[in-house]
């Protein structure tokens, strides 16, 4: 899985050979459409209708056979964030505003990137890392929110990533 954060709450995010761009529209000015855009195969604005996953039922689609074609990546609301998940990798989890839904056993291993650090969701997020261990935590927040937002959650991580993602520079998983 590969994530390049382009600045609010546009992402774009490869995984399972597959290209998804998340809300392409809230790039910061500046940002080359072209770089955001290119070779996606899906595009998924803010507002677009998409299924709903159960937070807690939801599971990842087995690995397919070798000789089976790989399923398109699977994009879904799950609570007021976005679930984007592929065989084989780990399941994607985009968070904004909204609170953290309660979460089933899928979310130990996950990657789960906080495109808001409101003072609630930091205290769900450490509720959380109480319970489960996402394989990795990216930040994709401005650095003032950064200096508030990590010290909050070092001291529950315990085996969890944490990371801070830069416009433009892509980050591997």
């Amino acid at each position: 899985m590969k994530l390049t954060w382009f600045g609010g709450a546009a992402l774009r995010v490869y995984l399972g050979g597959q290209i998804v761009v998340v809300d392409p529209d809230a790039a910061p000015d500046g940002v080359d459409r072209g770089e955001l855009l290119a070779g996606a195969d899906r595009i998924v604005a803010a507002g677009d209708t998409l299924p709903q996953a159960d937070p807690v039922t939801w599971r990842a689609k087995p690995m397919p056979r070798l000789l089976e074609e790989a399923p398109p990546a699977e994009v879904a609301r799950i609570g007021d964030g976005l679930l984007v998940a592929a065989a084989g990798e780990p399941a994607l989890m985009i968070l904004g505003d909204g609170p953290l839904p309660r979460l089933g056993r899928w979310a130990e291993g996950a990657v789960i990137v906080l495109t808001s650090a409101r003072e609630g969701l930091m205290a769900e997020m450490t509720a959380l890392l109480d319970v489960a261990r996402p394989r990795l935590i990216a930040l994709a927040v401005d650095e003032q929110v950064l200096d508030r937002v990590v010290p909050a959650l070092r001291e529950h991580l315990d085996g969890t990533g944490l990371t801070s993602l830069e416009p433009g520079l892509a980050v591997e998983v």
